[in-house]
């Protein structure tokens, strides 16, 4: 059984990257992209409308399952730096309607710009 605060799901940032260009054919009219960070496998699109996560799966990585997180389900969220002494890693929790996501940023992502990305695409949507 799982806890209610147990995330649904977690995906792990590795570091900024540019945009892929064929995630053009992902976006609906009026949606831009804005910032891309490279995961385990693929890579995650921030754009004016939501987070797209796109993970290569299987040993080709040819099988893609995209997710897809509109930021007006984004109910609650949250980020811890990493510490000091072994820590290399800061976190980010969001709280959404399909449930509670927990996201890893590995030392090179800049946790604040993070932040402010979210926070830029939650709040200032009308």
């Amino acid at each position: 059984m799982q806890n209610e605060t147990s995330p649904i799901i977690i995906w792990t940032f590795i570091s900024e990257c540019p945009i892929p260009d064929d995630v053009k054919d992902l976006l609906v009219e009026g949606e831009e992209a804005i910032a891309a960070y490279k995961t385990l496998r693929d890579s995650a699109i921030f754009t004016n409308k939501r987070l797209i996560v796109r993970d290569a799966q299987g040993l080709t990585g040819k099988k893609v399952e995209i997710y897809s997180l509109p930021y007006s389900s984004i109910n609650m969220w949250s980020t811890e730096n990493a510490g000091r002494f072994l820590d290399f890693s800061a976190e980010v929790e969001l709280w959404t309607r399909a449930g509670h996501i927990k996201i890893n940023l590995n030392k090179g992502v800049d946790i604040r710009k993070f932040d402010k990305l979210i926070a830029n695409a939650v709040l200032t949507k009308k």
